[in-house]
């Protein structure tokens, strides 16, 4: 049975219950929107999006979304994600592309990420040389970070730096000691990063 260009799908807020009085938002989604939300939760893979429209259910950026459940072969659905982006190991990393940095802290099940966006790093302390933004960028141009893959929640291409302790150490120093009052404030639970990915949107 093929797939319809037209899906009425209802969506509300993840947490709401039967008991709730939010609202329950009916909305017509073309396929390729639904892939496309599809797709940033399960990443480019034909039989778990396939499974996803079978299920007629996918929970993204807090709303839990819902349809009549849709079923159709597995080449149908490696034909609708085809024109989805790859991964790129061959792209380089250019700085000015730089949107955020996530900060990645432990590992297993005690990893962390707390994002940094080049809009709120980008605020200079008074009489300071540089922004935070700055230092993270210089970081990158000392050590390039390496490609590590596409995100398709984040539409963007993934740069990954591993930082040894003690210049993760150094690194939150320094920019600390450069952001603003109310950035250093909001940072202040901050511990140095064993990992920096550079996130660059691809155009």
């Amino acid at each position: 049975m093929p797939l319809p260009q037209q899906i009425p799908v209802r969506y509300s807020d993840e947490d709401a219950g039967y008991l709730s009085m939010r609202p329950v938002v009916k909305q017509t989604f073309q396929l390729h929107e639904l892939a496309d939300l599809v797709v940033a939760v399960v990443g480019k893979h034909p039989t778990r999006v396939q499974q996803i429209f079978r299920t007629g259910s996918v929970i993204y950026n807090g709303y839990h979304y819902t349809w009549h459940p849709l079923d159709a072969g597995l080449p149908e659905f490696e034909s609708l994600l085809a024109q989805f982006p790859e991964d790129d190991p061959s792209r380089s990393f250019h700085s000015s592309h730089t949107i955020a940095v996530l900060f990645e802290f432990g590992g297993g099940t005690q990893r962390t990420t707390v994002e940094v966006t080049r809009q709120e790093a980008a605020d200079k302390k008074l009489f300071a040389k540089f922004t935070p933004w700055d230092l993270l960028l210089q970081l990158a141009a000392a050590s390039p970070p390496r490609y590590e893959k596409y995100s398709h929640a984040r539409r963007a291409d993934l740069f990954r730096l591993t930082v040894p302790h003690d210049r993760a150490q150094q690194l939150l120093a320094a920019l600390l000691d450069a952001a603003p009052r109310a950035l250093r404030h909001r940072w202040s639970t901050l511990r140095p990063p064993a990992t920096l990915t550079f996130v660059c949107p691809r155009s």
